[in-house]
């Protein structure tokens, strides 16, 4: 029996294969660094080795599985060349792996998890469906005719897969370290569509993802008449989303979500499009939808005394709009408070502007210090320069956080895709004190 070892396997994507695997019956390990990451969590309940990084990890017989972030050079790596195992890049493994389902991609600039443990969601109450979220959450089943999967374009690490469906949520210029400009991602979406062998799901509301060519059919949805699939007679409360969907200019049904912000109608637009294209009931479709409960990290809310504390990935300028509005829906009587903390210089310097126009849409800002990779170079960049574009905005650290304990009855969001989760805790042990 083969032993899979993963290098890496606290990265998000890394842990929900490794789970996927275990679910299956494969024997499964793994080997990270020391620090405490959320994604290990999962691994942990469900008893998978979690091994400290060291050559002595690797062994005869087994089967490695290299996660991106990890060169040629690793210790682990080097080991098991030298053993002549075999050695497989955790894109490449997946792309394979996906040929034994029905596969799914989701791919998008924004909205990738959500619409992922959506999919998954809907599509596991009707049949077995197996699922990879980048939230490090993955579940194998054992008779599964379908497998959800999150597709990130970032260095084009989507082009190892040929899925027979995609969702495409949108394309929107991120990850200026990587890519040129908007073309350069638009170009990048573009092969990833030559590859999908049955059919595409895309934003028509989406200017850039109009222009999609695919040898398959593109169907399109999204608020806009023209859309194959399109929302009407929306009904936005404190309690959620409703909506009727129309298929061609026909009444199809009517949906809610117990969800915030236009983004998430689309979300729930994109799934209902795929599972009726599939022939799925409607009512199941529809009980999927209000049944969901979130992913990790995308609006996790918790109330402490008269605060509502929301814990949110959001790290680019349409991100931070759209979490902030959902705020607004759900709590329009309560102050919205956001804490940010920026992810990387190079997105930072791109979207100065931008980041400190989605953040004044709030009524009070503190900022945290940038978090930077050690591969950039920042120049003079600090988190001051943003500062300074955001009238009444202040910086704060870990230390200093009891001056948000001032906002009463005030919502905190915690956004960021960096470490931003340790000023949370600093702040909740104030609280608790």
């Amino acid at each position: 029996m083969t032993i899979y070892h993963f290098v890496g396997i606290k990265g998000s994507g890394m842990s929900a294969l490794a789970q996927i695997l275990h679910d299956m019956n494969y024997e499964v390990q793994g080997s990270d660094v020391e620090k405490h990451f959320f994604t290990q969590d999962a691994l942990e309940q469900s008893g998978i080795k979690i091994l400290p990084f060291q050559k002595e990890n690797i062994k005869p017989g087994m089967t490695i599985i290299a996660g991106n972030a990890f060169p040629d050079t690793h210790e682990e790596i080097e080991e098991a060349m030298k053993q002549g195992l075999p050695i497989v890049r955790y894109h490449r493994f997946l792309g394979d792996f996906m040929q034994n389902f029905i596969s799914v991609g989701i791919t998008g600039a924004h909205g990738k998890t959500s619409t992922t443990g959506l999919l998954a969601h809907v599509m596991g109450g009707a049949k077995p469906t197996s699922y990879l979220i980048g939230d490090g959450t993955g579940k194998g089943e054992k008779e599964s005719e379908y497998f959800v999967f999150e597709a990130c374009e970032y260095r084009r690490h989507f082009l190892s897969y040929f899925p027979d469906y995609a969702i495409m949520t949108n394309i929107d210029f991120d990850h200026p370290d990587y890519f040129a400009n908007i073309d350069d991602v638009f170009s990048a979406f573009q092969d990833m569509a030559w590859q999908v062998k049955k059919g595409i799901f895309a934003c028509g509301d989406d200017e850039q993802l109009q222009k999609i060519q695919a040898k398959v059919p593109v169907l399109f949805y999204g608020f806009a008449e023209e859309n194959d699939f399109q929302a009407r007679n929306i009904v936005k409360s404190t309690e959620g989303t409703s909506f009727d969907v129309f298929v061609r200019n026909t009444f199809y049904g009517a949906f809610s979500v117990p969800a915030y912000g236009d983004h998430n109608i689309l979300n729930a637009l994109a799934v209902i499009a795929l599972c009726q294209y599939e022939g799925m009931e409607k009512n199941m479709i529809a009980e999927g939808l209000s049944t969901f409960k979130g992913v990790k990290r995308r609006f996790s809310e918790k109330e402490i005394g008269d605060q509502i504390i929301i814990d949110d990935y959001a790290h680019h300028p349409t991100e931070i709009k759209a979490t902030v509005n959902a705020a607004n829906q759900k709590y329009p009587d309560k102050e919205i408070v956001a804490v940010f903390q920026p992810h990387t210089f190079t997105r930072t310097q791109k979207f100065l502007q931008q980041f400190a126009d989605s953040l004044n849409m709030a009524d009070k800002v503190y900022l945290c210090d940038i978090f930077g990779s050690a591969r950039e170079n920042h120049g003079k960049l600090s988190i001051e320069d943003l500062r300074e574009k955001i009238p009444g905005a202040e910086i704060i650290s870990e230390h200093g956080m009891e001056i948000l304990k001032e906002h009463s009855n005030a919502v905190i969001l915690f956004m960021g895709a960096g470490d931003i989760q340790k000023f949370q805790a600093a702040y909740e042990k104030q609280l608790h004190q």
